[in-house]
């Protein structure tokens, strides 16, 4: 049973309101389950808020509902109290059933993300497009859609002509394995280098479009570079995609499109000047007339040469054509939202039929507190390092052999809980301080090589989700060091939430006690109130997940229910309670965290560990 539905189709019985469902909200503490302002029906009834909320309590009151304990009013708000009963068991019913998410979509989508240049390695900005292309290509297959993963590489252009330039002129017949260096960095320091250079020789720019009109040419020399540097820099890039868990189930290349696709790009340049979409300048470039709506768009240059635009204008009915799809979705930062807006609308004046089902997922950027990353410049946090350096300080972690902290910055008696060694199932009810002693043998099990697995796993969440949390629409300015911080609303925290969990359940399986689906009516503690009700939104936060393109909504589900588990634990005895039913119950609704926590974090490509 979907709650929050519930109480909107209550709602809407006695409120006329367009909007009733956004804006019902979750009631804070202590105020019900759900709370539903008045102000936007007291200004259409010309009425104080305040009464009004007490006018629509009052009348709901007098319907009779199997879900509801009680609606009261609390100044402008009328909140809804859930009944702990039927709460506890249409939940945890729908978890143990497998109906925690609403898979009711059909459809083939492309999601085409990540798409790098082959001018320079992966580094932050790609990894927030990376983790949230692949995280919602698992969403939406969650929701049932059948999707296709495409990674589209720039491989050629004139960007790419300037690190091959900077090679041909300075790099003084180098390559990566003599200079000890991946091979990807290694093309990145040409572009670097390039930059460099040009500040004291601006006719490189010149020779760089030369090059780029070679290579359009097929000049055997010049392609022959950019066979080199090209196999260089995706051959880094792939062993990069493969330590990030980052897959396709497709993957294209520009440079081949250009070639493959010449007549198709020769009909649509043509299709448009018939049609008075496109216009040729007096230089002899190809221009799509978008004005006054949007700025008109060079497709052409004067010499022939091709832009990104004239390629996405191939690709895009290459994808349509090859692939039948329903939608395509581009996942671009938000600096290139002019740039879509006049893609789409060139289908639209073209005639295209799908060009409504062509959509920009437009992401924040990505910069430093020290300022915007720049290639050219050299000032990035690399994809490669950032994971290696996260690793090392969790490495670190492990390592410590004084007043060890658990994953979550807390000191606790159940310290073990993260190695699965023991948990003392909150035997105390209460956090306390782990003995030096057992703090220094807590890892000393484990060997290197299984602290470098773990280690790289956690590092990865820690990145993972630090990229996912916040709204994909909006910028991130990310300070490194709180990235992968382990306190607070992190990946780990969830990782480590699950594993104490599973701890819990791998203790009572040793005293061979199990749980029971048949006692759901008996947790009706505050504690599993709140735990339960935050499980019950798991499907809610996928829904607006879905809806908003962005996986903020599922991961601070994930982290309310972490910090009510977490809450739950300390508080309420599992292992130790009055009855073995009641014990039974308390171990089904560890169970189901157990599984919506890793239903959660697979969807954002997130390994559930069971011992950290």
């Amino acid at each position: 049973m979907d709650f929050r539905s519930k109480v909107v189709g209550l709602l809407k019985s006695e409120v006329v309101l367009d909007n009733v469902d956004s804006l019902l909200t979750v009631a804070p503490k202590g105020l019900g389950d759900f709370a539903f302002p008045c102000f936007v029906l007291a200004k259409i009834q010309k009425k104080n808020p305040v009464q009004v909320a007490s006018d629509v309590a009052k009348k709901l009151s007098e319907k009779e509902t199997d879900f509801l304990e009680k609606i009261e009013a609390k100044g402008p708000y009328v909140n809804f109290f859930l009944k702990k009963e039927a709460l506890s068991s249409v939940v945890l019913d729908n978890v143990f059933s497998k109906k925690i998410i609403n898979k009711n979509e059909k459809g083939k989508i492309m999601i085409e993300y990540s798409s790098p240049n082959t001018n320079k390695p992966l580094h932050l900005g790609h990894l927030r497009n990376n983790v949230l292309g692949l995280a919602l290509s698992n969403l939406l297959e969650e929701k049932g859609f059948s999707v296709v993963k495409v990674n589209l590489v720039n491989d050629r252009g004139v960007h790419i002509c300037k690190s091959m330039l900077a090679y041909k002129l300075f790099g003084e017949n180098k390559t990566p394995k003599s200079e000890k260096k991946k091979s990807d960095h290694f093309v990145g320091d040409m572009y670097v280098l390039f930059s460099e250079k040009q500040k004291n020789d601006p006719t490189l720019e010149e020779q760089a479009q030369e090059m780029l009109r070679l290579w359009e040419k097929g000049d055997k020399e010049t392609i022959a570079l950019w066979k080199q540097m090209n196999e260089w820099a995706i051959s880094g890039m792939k062993e990069t995609y493969k330590n990030y868990g980052t897959s396709f189930d497709e993957w294209l290349y520009e440079s081949e499109l250009y070639k493959s696709e010449e007549q198709t790009k020769t009909k649509i340049i043509q299709e448009g000047l018939e049609k008075g979409v496109f216009k040729k300048e007096d230089n002899g470039a190809i221009v799509a007339v978008l004005e006054p709506e949007l700025p008109n768009k060079v497709l052409l240059r004067g010499d022939g040469t091709s832009l990104y635009a004239t390629n996405d204008l191939v690709l895009t009915e290459y994808k349509f054509r090859e692939f039948d799809l329903d939608k395509s979705i581009w996942v671009v930062a938000n600096e290139q939202e002019l740039y879509f807006k006049q893609l789409v609308s060139i289908f639209k004046k073209l005639g295209r039929k799908w060009a409504e089902q062509c959509y920009h997922l437009s992401y924040g950027y990505v910069s430093l507190t020290t300022g915007k990353m720049k290639s050219r410049e050299g000032t990035v946090i690399d994809a490669d390092d950032l994971l290696t350096e996260t690793t090392t300080l969790i490495m670190n972690e492990f390592n410590k052999t004084k007043n060890k902290t658990n994953i979550d910055g807390k000191n606790s008696d159940d310290s073990n809980v993260v190695d699965g060694s023991k948990d003392d199932n909150n035997s105390s009810g209460s956090s306390g301080s782990s003995s030096d002693d057992n703090s220094s043998s807590r890892y000393s099990s484990l060997s290197v090589a299984e602290k470098e697995k773990r280690a790289r796993l956690i590092a990865l969440s820690a990145i993972k989700f630090y990229l996912l949390k916040n709204d994909a629409k909006k910028d991130m300015v990310v300070d490194p060091k709180q990235s992968i911080s382990f306190e607070g609303e992190t990946g780990p925290y969830v990782q480590y939430t699950f594993a104490r969990a599973k701890s819990i359940l791998r203790k009572a399986k040793s005293e061979k006690i199990n749980y029971d689906l048949s006692g759901f009516d008996l947790l009706v503690h505050d504690k599993e109130k709140e735990l339960i009700s935050a499980l019950g939104e798991f499907s809610v936060s996928v829904d607006k997940s879905w809806e908003q393109l962005s996986l903020h909504p599922l991961c601070h589900n994930l982290l309310s229910i972490s910090e009510k588990f977490n809450s739950y634990y300390h508080e309420v005895p599992i292992l130790k309670s009055d009855s073995i039913k009641l014990i039974n119950a308390r171990l089904a609704l560890v169970e189901a965290v157990t599984i919506v926590l890793e239903k959660g974090l697979n969807i954002l490509d997130i390994k559930a560990l069971e011992e950290m």
